[in-house]
């Protein structure tokens, strides 16, 4: 190739590369613009229907995956431990997230078939206060049962959390701080006995 042909092609290279680069950045930015500009109650009717196609394929890696995608595991995991949480060591933490995680999965996977869900429909949404939002909605069982739950949504950064989800009065994480905080106390009140036993 001759000087000036290899001028041409890295010319043109450059302006190929500059212009996926600009194409990415403008990707990159609508992306960001419309997760900013969804509401709390069309988000969580995208969780929902994740979840549901989680239901509907029985695996649990599934519904790992949407969890770790919409949850806002750091903060559930350490509020679930309680006073127990200022002895759990920090290079223990990664290990604990993905162990309650995949229990939460085992768990959905298990009970789930058992109550398929037809359809799930945000009913309405509150104000931001310093909770976050609170997002309600109506759940019906393909029996044609229904129920409401309320879904607790946080910011973090730009995107929204999953924080809680109330059950028929019941909060779904008041479930789990019981659970866990019982069994580090009955196994000598050390939390690293809960993530060996979450990892087995």
């Amino acid at each position: 190739m001759t000087m000036v042909g290899q001028s041409r092609f890295h010319g043109r290279a450059a302006y190929v590369f500059g212009s996926a680069a600009l194409a990415l950045l403008i990707l990159v930015a609508s992306t960001m613009s419309a997760a900013a500009q969804q509401s709390p109650a069309a988000y969580m009717q995208r969780v929902a229907n994740e979840l549901i196609a989680a239901q509907r394929s029985g695996s649990q890696a599934d519904f790992a995956r949407v969890i770790r995608s919409h949850a806002d595991v750091p903060s559930i995991a350490i509020n679930a431990l309680g006073s127990y949480a200022a002895s759990l060591k920090k290079s223990d933490r990664p290990a604990y997230y993905a162990g309650m995680v995949n229990f939460i999965a085992r768990y959905a996977a298990t009970e789930g078939p058992k109550y398929p869900v037809a359809r799930a429909v945000m009913t309405g949404q509150t104000r931001e206060t310093a909770q976050g939002f609170y997002v309600d909605s109506r759940i019906t069982l393909s029996s044609g049962t229904s129920y409401d739950v309320r879904w607790r949504i946080v910011r973090r950064g730009s995107a929204f959390k999953v924080r809680d989800a109330e059950i028929i009065g019941f909060e779904m994480t008041s479930f789990l701080n019981t659970l866990f905080q019982n069994y580090i106390s009955e196994n000598g009140g050390n939390p690293r006995t809960l993530v060996l036993a979450l990892n087995r």
